[in-house]
Order: C-alpha cells, then sequence, then structure tokens
C-alpha cells in the first residue's frame, strides 16, 4: 500500500496532467505491483495530515526490536484538492495491483489543460528525516514545459561514501515517445533511457478522426536503456518490449513484457491477465544464457467488494402520500465499497508471500507475512502490520 507522502505525489503528477505510465522505468511496472509488493515487518503506524492544499505532513513509528521512525513534510506549487482523510481515500488509488495503461492523449489536448501552459512551472518539494539513523532524504521535482520535467533526489547519511547521494533525471514525454537522461554522484553514473510506442502520433492523429474500428485496442512499446560509472570504468545496458490491451479492448485485459540485459545474460518474461473484475493473475519466468539458472514465480490479486446494505422495504413518505410505489433501488459496487485485497505469490522455491490491505473503520491497513516452506522448523520468515490514520 502506498504511503500517504506516495498518494500526494501520485495526486501532484495527475494534477500537472504528467503521465508517468509513460517511461521505460514503468514497462514492468504491473508484474512488480503483482509479483514484488514488500511484506510489513512489525507493527509500524503512521499519522499523515494534507493540511493545506500545498502542504502536507506525516510521521511514522516502529517497533521491530528498537523503535524507529521518521518526519515528512511535501510542499507544491500546485494546490491538491484529493480524498485526505483515510476513511474517504479509495484503496484503488494506494493499493498497486493489476494497472490498466490508458490510451496516449493528444498533446495539443494536454497542454490545453497543463497548468505550464498557463503560465506556471509547478514544482513540488519533498523531505524525510529518518531517526535515529539521522539519515535525510529530499526530492524536488520541477515541470521545465508541458513535455518537460526535472528531478532531483538526494540521500544524506553519514554511512555513505562521500556522506550523500545525489541522482539527477530530465525527462522528455511527447506522447509517441519519452525519454530520460539522468547523472548520479554515486559512482559517477550516466545513463539514458527511451522508450517508444508504436501505432498513431497522438499529437498529430485524433481518437476523433479515427472511426471505432480503427482505434487500437493494444498498445506495443519498446524501450531501452544505457548508463556507464565514469569511475568504476563499467556499464550496462537493457533492452524491453511490452504489449498491453487498452480499455478500448473488449475482451480479457493483459500485459506481456520481455526484458532483456545481453551483458549480464539475463532475460525476463511476465504475463499478466485481469481474469475477472476482482481477479488478476501474473507469472514471471527469468533465465541466465550464462549459468542455465532459472526461476519461476507466479502471484494473483483478489479483490473483495462490500456488499451493499440491504434497502428496507417499507414505502417512504411521498410514497405513501402519493398512493404510489419507490422505484427500484439501483445497487452497483464502486470504488468506495471495496473492502480490501487479498496478495499472495510463490516461487520454485517455495518461498510465499502474503498480504492483506484494506481498511478498518478510520484506519488503513496492511497485514503480511513472509513464508519459506523449506524451513521446516520456523516457516514464518516475518509478519508484519501497518496501520495508516490521515486527515
Amino acid at each position: 500500500m502506498l504511503e500517504f507522502m506516495e498518494y500526494i505525489q501520485h495526486a501532484w503528477y495527475h494534477a500537472t496532467q504528467w503521465n508517468q505510465d509513460n517511461s521505460y522505468s514503468q514497462l514492468t511496472s504491473t508484474a512488480r505491483a503483482l509479483l514484488e509488493f514488500e511484506t510489513p515487518r512489525g507493527l509500524r503506524v503512521h499519522l499523515s495530515s494534507l493540511s493545506s492544499p500545498k502542504l502536507a505532513t506525516s510521521y511514522k513509528l516502529g517497533s521491530l526490536g528498537f523503535v524507529d521512525g521518521s518526519l515528512s513534510y511535501l510542499y507544491t506549487s500546485q494546490a491538491l484538492f484529493p480524498p485526505s482523510r483515510s476513511a474517504a481515500i479509495h484503496l484503488r488509488q494506494v493499493i498497486h495491483g493489476y494497472h490498466q495503461v490508458q490510451e496516449l492523449r493528444p498533446l495539443d489536448g494536454r497542454q490545453a489543460e497543463d497548468p505550464v501552459n498557463m503560465g506556471r512551472q509547478p514544482v513540488l518539494l519533498y523531505g524525510r528525516f529518518y531517526l535515529p539513523q539521522s539519515s535525510l532524504e529530499a526530492l524536488y521535482v520541477r515541470r521545465l514545459s508541458s513535455t518537460q520535467q526535472v528531478k532531483l533526489c538526494g540521500v544524506s547519511d553519514s554511512r555513505l561514501k562521500h556522506g550523500g547521494t545525489l541522482l539527477a533525471v530530465h525527462q522528455y514525454d511527447a506522447g509517441k515517445y519519452a525519454t530520460d537522461a539522468l547523472y548520479s554522484t554515486d559512482g559517477g553514473l550516466v545513463g539514458v533511457r527511451g522508450l517508444y510506442n508504436f501505432g498513431p502520433d497522438p499529437c498529430t492523429t485524433t481518437s476523433a478522426a479515427l472511426r471505432v474500428d480503427e482505434r487500437l485496442s493494444g498498445l506495443f512499446s519498446l524501450g531501452a536503456e544505457i548508463y556507464y560509472g565514469s569511475l568504476n570504468k563499467s556499464g550496462g545496458m537493457s533492452l524491453g518490449t511490452r504489449f498491453t490491451t487498452l480499455p478500448a479492448h473488449p475482451g480479457i485485459p493483459l500485459t506481456a513484457t520481455l526484458t532483456l540485459n545481453p551483458l549480464m545474460g539475463n532475460v525476463s518474461m511476465t504475463h499478466a491477465v485481469k481474469a475477472g473484475r476482482d481477479v488478476s493473475l501474473c507469472s514471471r519466468f527469468d533465465f541466465n544464457f550464462y549459468s542455465y539458472e532459472s526461476e519461476l514465480m507466479l502471484g494473483c490479486e483478489i479483490w473483495k467488494m462490500r456488499r451493499p446494505l440491504p434497502v428496507s422495504a417499507a414505502r417512504s413518505t411521498e410514497a405513501k402520500l402519493e398512493w404510489r410505489l419507490d422505484p427500484p433501488p439501483t445497487q452497483s459496487p464502486t470504488a468506495s465499497e471495496v473492502a480490501g485485497v487479498l496478495k499472495a505469490r510463490v516461487d520454485q522455491n517455495w518461498r510465499i508471500g502474503i498480504l492483506w490491505e484494506g481498511r478498518v473503520k478510520e484506519l488503513l491497513f496492511t497485514l503480511g507475512s513472509s513464508i519459506d516452506m523449506r524451513q521446516r522448523d520456523q516457516p514464518f520468515q516475518t509478519i508484519g502490520l501497518e496501520l495508516q490514520y490521515s486527515s
């Protein structure tokens, strides 16, 4: 489950019309959400607040053999109005599962709603101080134009070499393609990555100009990244492809990816499918050409919907006065009626991860455990509970 500050950051990207899906770093986001979810350890409590449309605070306290915690502050020049009370937040917005990639939007239409096009350059500032480690992390994001964004991430910790590290990323999103250029002081790393989407260019072809049978029901993307460490004189690269169905697809939603690291000899294939309205399945197969080692992992998520409250059979006062019957009530599950989600994963070595996320009264909770079936004497490796309250 997303922490409150991550939830506010996603709200900022949405308010500034920035497409987070159109990036090579998000190529396998669906598989990671279904297979690489983190199980909590010990007890952690989060207290957060969106005190104003531009300022948010959060405090975390944990207990795992010793007491630790953190203090977080976030400021943005763009006013945000997302549901901030933990009782009102839609669970599908804070729980990452199968993600439906949306159709690429026309750039001119996005510019019309973009705050940058209105003479503003939205800025986001975020800081987090960890105790008792006395480490600090910071984030600075600024929109340069309707297609460009710069991001600075820094960590200050005495345990790190030179006392900390800094990462700078310049992002460019043209709709049809997107590129990222990055530099990190950790090893003098310099890199670039890009993603290209096949099909009509949203900047020149609008969906209204296409007939219904001409509109794409799937999106095929190809991307790559290359980086080089100037201090250790080493580099790396990777290639990746993704095919995903769009909301216009009449059949079962699915997402398939293939990534290759030619230098390390690793190839990874993932396949995720939304088998039902509330059920998603995912599999991943990894293989190394040099060592001939392979790994298989399976995962699933099941959403539980709240049952609608029973409707009283008694007629209303207005119906009695008018000598008529009340119209039949319509009951349809909505996003606010989600009770929770169960996630599970297992690999070929029978290492199991189980997670249950949901809401109880005014609290958001995450309950999970990591299980190793090969350790018969102590199969439960970790058990944890996280509670979040926000106002």
